[in-house]
């Protein structure tokens, strides 16, 4: 599966509404750590397959679903199932912690 861009208008769908885990990822054009994370969550998308989603959230472009989540330093990682947020974390982190997250193996 490949990564997914969430907003306002598609967050229910995607997000709120999924059978499956949707690791969120908060993020900025100008973050340099959100590039580095962002190559490794395409990777993770791959191997999720249908078992989970990663979502990017612009918070540039969606400050209202970042203040809602209560994002204050980027990237963070939110992983929210059955419309629970069910793990966070903040900063770079790497493929074998997001697939931890995930529970993918």
């Amino acid at each position: 599966m490949s990564v997914l861009n969430v907003n306002l208008d598609n967050f229910e769908e995607l997000v709120a509404n999924s059978k499956i885990p949707v690791l969120l990822d908060f993020w900025a054009p100008w973050c340099g750590p959100c590039k580095m994370m962002s190559a490794i969550l395409d990777q993770a998308a791959e191997e999720a397959g249908e078992y989970a989603a990663i979502a990017k959230v612009n918070i540039d472009e969606e400050p209202e679903l970042a203040a809602a989540f209560g994002v204050m330093s980027i990237p963070t990682l939110i992983v929210v199932q059955d419309g629970e947020i069910q793990s966070e974390l903040v900063g770079l982190q790497n493929k074998r912690t997001v697939k931890r997250l995930l529970e993918v193996s």
